[in-house]
């Protein structure tokens, strides 16, 4: 018997290592080294798939003689879903999904399995038992009746019964509970879950079939497991939200096939995932009457326009240092419009705190804001209400000047869209023309405009 070779490897981020260190080299966590078996048996080193394309010996090709052919996708009845995967899920990909527990990865998985009415999907389960995932399917309503439920943790069993059923379509849920038998360390190891995703992806690029994967995330919210997972997959998704909200954002961090700007936005109901069509309406909160310290700006997610609601509020200080609280809005650039408001505009705002919120949950990162930003702060700290047809797209330099901002033009379709009556935008747009337009355009180039504007 062959001697078992062991080495010790970092649970955070898959560094090697011949001995136990206490900090690792490569991420700096600490105690985060366990010793792991690595050598493989002899007998076990084959595929445990068959595939007669595997028997091909690839050889170098010049790459003008490379044969085009025309990308084909599955098209799937979720639409953002679809916007987020670039317009379909692409045959041989494999797709890594990830998110917080509970924050309804498996849901949206089953709902996925059981919406394809064409394709047979095998749905392969190591968290829960065929009675659990029968419940939650007659919950969200089944519509594709091959739809195959598979209860099963060890690889080699895994693929003897897709050889036997032959799917169009494998989810995995979860990665990190599967374990096969080339390698000898528990379930969850960074070992067990390269090499898991190493024999699933080499049975999605040569048999064509697409492998979704559900993954669990740590602490600090990346995905757990070794970063080299991140590199096999096709596609990350990320699935976010906060259990007080019932809003779920679907982010996509890396895509061979497509673009890594789109969201997708969901809510969650009794009866599963709905998708949000128009994301304004939850992301813009409906009053009677006017409040002081709410602003409305045009803003992008990757490719989609959209209208968000900024809140803030700015009241004296009750101590002596002045607080700056900030959710769903960098902090930083909050503090930075602040002092671009003291400096250039001659606002007061020192002595007081300044609270800003982003209506719905949501974290925008989209320099579009800013105007709306500090409209919103000098709308509270007058206590005057802006117009409720009134919403913002312009950037905010630190000289106090409004700088554009890209895809304008979309930005106020969806404005006009929605029935806003006003836009201010930045003076330095070109080719800009208010009669192209039915909601009136105001071209600005300083702070002190829009707020002569607004404010008189």
């Amino acid at each position: 018997m062959a001697k078992l070779k062991t080495t010790f490897f970092c649970q955070n981020c898959g560094a090697q290592s011949p001995k136990w260190i206490g900090k690792c080299a490569s991420c700096g966590e600490w105690n985060t080294y366990v010793e792991e078996i690595v050598n493989k048996p002899d007998d076990q080193r084959s595929t445990p798939f068959t595939s007669t394309t595997s028997q091909r010996a690839p050889k170098p090709l010049r790459i003008d003689e490379i044969e085009m052919r025309e990308e084909h996708r599955i098209p799937i009845f979720d639409k953002e879903l679809m916007r987020v995967l670039g317009g379909g899920i692409v045959p041989g990909s494999m797709v890594l999904f990830g998110g917080e527990p509970g924050i309804g990865k498996s849901t949206l998985m089953l709902q996925i399995a059981t919406g394809l009415k064409n394709l047979k999907v095998l749905y392969v389960s190591g968290e829960e038992s065929e009675q659990q995932i029968r419940m939650r399917a007659e919950r969200i309503g089944i519509k594709n009746p091959a739809c195959f439920i598979l209860t099963e943790t060890n690889t080699q069993n895994i693929f003897k019964q897709i050889e036997l059923l032959g799917p169009e379509l494998l989810i995995i849920d979860s990665i990190q509970t599967l374990h096969t038998a080339r390698v000898e360390s528990s379930p969850g190891s960074v070992s067990q879950v390269r090499e898991c995703a190493a024999e699933l992806l080499r049975f999605a690029k040569e048999t064509a079939t697409p492998v979704f994967l559900i993954g669990h995330i740590t602490k600090d919210g990346s995905l757990a497991g070794p970063k080299v997972l991140e590199h096999m997959v096709d596609t990350v998704l990320q699935f976010e939200g906060d259990r007080n909200h019932i809003y779920r954002l679907l982010r996509t961090t890396k895509n061979r096939f497509g673009s890594t700007n789109e969201l997708g936005i969901y809510e969650m109901r009794g009866s599963g995932l709905r998708e949000v069509s128009n994301p304004s309406e939850i992301l813009i909160t409906a009053r009677e009457e006017p409040v002081s310290g709410v602003a409305i700006a045009a803003m992008l997610e990757g490719m989609r326009p959209m209208l968000i609601e900024t809140q803030a509020l700015v009241s004296t200080a009750a101590y002596g240092t002045p607080q700056r609280s900030s959710t769903g809005f960098d902090l930083r650039r909050l503090g930075m419009l602040l002092a671009v408001l003291e400096k250039r505009c001659g606002f007061r705002l020192g002595q007081k705190d300044v609270f800003l919120n982003i209506a719905g949950g949501i974290h925008v990162e989209d320099p579009g804001i800013d105007l709306a930003v500090v409209c919103a702060v000098l709308s509270s700290n007058a206590d005057i209400p802006i117009g409720s047809g009134i919403c913002f797209a312009a950037e905010v330099g630190l000289s106090g000047e409004i700088r554009p901002v890209n895809r304008i033009e979309q930005r106020i379709g969806e404005a006009e869209k929605l029935g806003f009556s006003e836009i201010y935008i930045s003076k330095f747009h070109k080719g800009i023309k208010s009669g192209d337009y039915a909601i009136k355009i105001h071209a600005v180039s300083k702070i002190e405009d829009v707020f002569g504007g607004l404010f008189g």
